[in-house]
């Protein structure tokens, strides 16, 4: 069994509220010197057999459909 991580994360000219929260409680918890925090999504896909070019474009068709919203957030696809 191979695995393939898919990261996503909003694109950068968007707004990050969750991130942006995240940064100020980070703040005042103590921890200096942290300026921005962007919040994103991880899936760990577990398949059969090697993963060549024809998987990887599998899984990217599988991200671009299912796992990321293509109109506010990029994704990677990588083999682990």
């Amino acid at each position: 069994m191979a695995r393939v991580v898919v990261d996503v994360m909003l694109k950068p000219e968007l707004l990050d509220p969750q991130g942006q929260a995240l940064a100020k409680a980070l703040d005042r918890l103590g921890y200096t010197g942290v300026s921005s925090v962007r919040q994103g999504k991880r899936f760990e896909l577990e398949v059969d057999g090697p993963v060549d070019d024809r998987r990887l474009d599998e899984m990217r068709e599988i991200a671009d459909t299912l796992l990321a919203n293509p109109v506010i957030e990029d994704f990677t696809v990588t083999a682990d």
